[in-house]
């Protein structure tokens, strides 16, 4: 009886770890992630200096108004001759002027740059969401890459803390049987070196896991030394359609997205180049006053304001064939642009295959290994028995022990990597959920 309860134990142990610490589920993982993420929070600021940026008055469709003063003051030795011969001539003449006033400048056509500026200003702020959301999707990916391999981890642990246990029964019994004459030291000895293996695999593992919660917790931007145990129940999205996941790769994929939106930057970039063949003209006005004083000279004083204003126009004749050659480089930048959209659409398209084949096959490998896991158990168990009424070596028993642990390891990894490639297919087609 004493034997199967603590077989119950055991298999208690690696079903139901204990949980000493608050319990991290993924969900709270990337939640906590998007609010602190250093990347996510820096992304947002750019996105937030692309949306300042969209205005009128940045693209040059908004006049400009601005105020001035000027005063000049200066102390001289004069001398004049007149056109009569008179001589006139006075030290430190002090003389000075003052001018003030508020001008206006509106530049109301420039061959329609001003407008091809302010649509690339939009698609700048596109673009800035869009790199927000990568940040975003690049994040949660890896949260929950990590979160999973802790998860591995966390379960491996659990299986060599049963194991440890596994291995202090055989011990006592070893030395059971030592102790009425029906082994030999020898047989204590290998049992005792084994447990002392099997601690030092799990102090290994142990810091293994440690240093993955520490990078978790680094990633979430809090407390390093925050403890928590993770929900060690991995769930896997076995349903994902190859066609529905090229057309929302096609819709959604944000490296694709980004390569689209700087077609367009390029297209604008054409349209602003071609507008200085265009004539620019721009109203001018102003409301100034004026005043000098000179101790010598035909006007002691004078004073002067009102209102002025005009009209300017300018036209490139010829600039050195500078306007050809950036309208060729401007054509040239967008075919690039479409190139590139072609090229990243392909990109994609290999490694949604690539990943998706990976996913197929690591599913059924966690299905193979689950069985494997099943398998291993029942040996254990079955061995566990025979060991304990002596039908079996110590030396059978620990391969029976290793196997269990190795099918549990095998296991989990398959699990794990089950998982990732699920991941990385929703991050290929932009829709990672959690």
């Amino acid at each position: 009886m004493k034997k199967v309860l603590f077989g119950v134990f055991v298999m208690f142990r690696l079903v139901f770890p204990v949980e000493g610490q608050e319990l991290l589920k993924v969900r709270d993982a990337v939640e906590i992630a998007l609010q602190n993420n250093y990347d996510i929070r820096l992304s947002k600021n750019e996105l937030q200096i692309a949306k300042e940026n969209k205005t009128y008055g940045n693209a040059g469709i908004l006049p400009s108004v601005s105020a001035n003063l000027t005063q000049n003051n200066s102390v001289q030795n004069s001398t004049q001759v007149q056109n009569n011969g008179e001589e006139r001539s006075l030290d430190n003449a002090k003389n000075n002027s003052l001018n003030y006033g508020v001008s206006l400048g509106w530049t109301v056509f420039d061959g329609l740059g001003m407008f091809a500026r302010y649509e690339k200003l939009q698609e700048l702020e596109k673009q800035g969401d869009i790199q927000m959301k990568r940040a975003i999707l690049t994040t949660i990916g890896d949260v929950i890459t990590l979160y999973y391999t802790i998860v591995e981890q966390q379960n491996l642990l659990s299986a060599l803390d049963s194991n440890i246990q596994i291995s202090r029964e055989r011990l006592r019994t070893a030395e059971n049987r030592f102790s009425i004459g029906k082994a030999a030291k020898l047989e204590v000895l290998n049992v005792q070196v084994n447990l002392n293996e099997d601690i030092s695999t799990r102090l290994r593992q142990a810091e293994t896991v440690k240093n993955l919660k520490t990078g978790l917790n680094s990633m979430l931007v809090r407390d390093l030394d925050i403890d928590f145990n993770v929900h060690t129940e991995v769930t896997i999205d076995e349903e994902l359609v190859y066609a529905d996941l090229i057309n929302q790769a096609d819709q959604f994929n944000p490296d694709l997205q980004l390569i689209v939106l700087n077609k367009r930057i390029a297209e604008l970039d054409l349209k602003n180049v071609k507008a200085t063949r265009y004539p620019t003209v721009r109203l001018n006005s102003g409301y100034n006053f004026s005043r000098s004083e000179s101790s010598l000279g035909f006007v002691a004083r004078s004073n002067a304001r009102g209102l002025s204003y005009g009209i300017t126009a300018s036209l490139n004749i010829f600039d050195g064939f500078n306007q050809r050659r950036n309208e060729r480089i401007a054509k040239i930048q967008i075919d690039n642009a479409a190139l590139q959209i072609e090229q990243q659409r392909l990109l994609v398209h290999t490694n949604l295959k690539t990943a998706y084949e990976t996913y197929l096959t690591n599913i059924e490998l966690a299905r193979l290994e689950e069985k494997n896991e099943s398998i291993a158990r029942q040996n254990l168990n079955i061995t566990l028995a025979k060991y304990t009424i002596g039908s079996i070596s110590a030396v059978e028993f620990r391969d029976a022990q290793e196997n269990f642990i190795n099918a549990i390891s095998r296991y989990n990894t398959a699990q794990l990597q089950a998982k990732l490639s699920e991941v990385q297919l929703k991050e290929l087609i932009g829709q990672v959920d959690f």
